[in-house]
């Protein structure tokens, strides 16, 4: 019988009988709690399609870090001979060598770069190709802050013809702005779109990352080699919490709503 008095309810609430189970399939779209149900069943699949999208996530990576081990470790083309019209995301890394000459008087800096934890800027300049008209963007290396002023930045030129080694890499795309009104110094990204505006000759659309000597020189600028990380991520942990907050809310709703069930209460999850 139910209780009539609030001592019985009391005492109730402080020693509930065990709820059955056939009790919970009533309160899963009853009037109050149709809706957090309703929740739970959308979040559930979305979780679960969060965990695959991390898997296939990793499985890019892979494939990735494989692509990026072959070109790090294929040997060195010149650049003249690469079709330069493919997908440029597949010369990515590619090592080459490219013979020409500098020309420093449409040389830029490129600001905020970090060499062995030292603040400094990368000198870019374009080194003019046999073709006289055309033209390839060279980051030929780092320098201190100190020394990147137009008046201190002639000490770094390397004049004559140049064989210069190094590693294909893209443009860095930026916010699309009004082309400056005069030729500028310092650049944020070495946007190489943005960059023909002020040059007279006509850029290829990759630049090159000059590599250090093989003979381990450091003067200045400082050559910069290449840095990636080829790990797999975290993309695998990512997935299996996924995939385990699945069961744990499914499970836990449940056992809210046989608590609930339990206790004969009204509350909102």
């Amino acid at each position: 019988a139910p209780c009539s008095t609030r001592a019985c309810r009391s005492a109730q609430i402080m020693d509930p009988k065990p709820a059955r189970w056939g009790t919970v399939p009533s309160l899963l779209f009853n009037r109050r709690w149709w809706w957090s149900t309703l929740l739970v069943l959308l979040a559930m699949p979305v979780m679960t399609r969060l965990g695959f999208w991390q898997l296939e996530r990793g499985t890019q990576r892979r494939a990735r870090n494989e692509h990026v081990s072959q070109q790090l470790a294929a040997d060195p083309l010149p650049l003249a001979g690469l079709d330069l019209s493919v997908d440029a995301q597949q010369l990515l890394f590619r090592a080459v060598t490219v013979r020409g000459e500098y020309d420093h008087t449409q040389q830029v800096i490129l600001r905020g770069q970090k060499f062995r934890g030292q603040p400094g800027v990368n000198l870019i300049t374009p080194l003019v190709l046999p073709a006289a008209d055309r033209a390839v963007l060279v980051n030929r290396g780092w320098i201190l802050y100190d020394s990147a002023t137009p008046a201190k930045l002639a000490q770094f030129d390397e004049p004559g013809p140049q064989l210069v080694r190094g590693r294909i890499r893209l443009s860095q795309l930026g916010a699309a702005k009004a082309a400056p009104q005069s030729a500028q110094l310092d650049w944020y990204r070495l946007d190489i779109t943005a960059l023909q505006a002020q040059m007279s000759y006509n850029l290829l659309p990759v630049y090159v990352q000059q590599q250090p000597d093989e003979n381990g020189v450091n003067g200045y600028p400082q050559r910069v080699p290449i840095d990636i990380e080829l790990s797999d991520g975290p993309h695998l942990g990512y997935a299996i919490q996924w995939f385990l907050f699945v069961p744990l809310l499914g499970g836990g709703y449940l056992h809210f709503l046989r608590k609930n069930a339990a206790l004969g209460q009204a509350e909102t999850p």
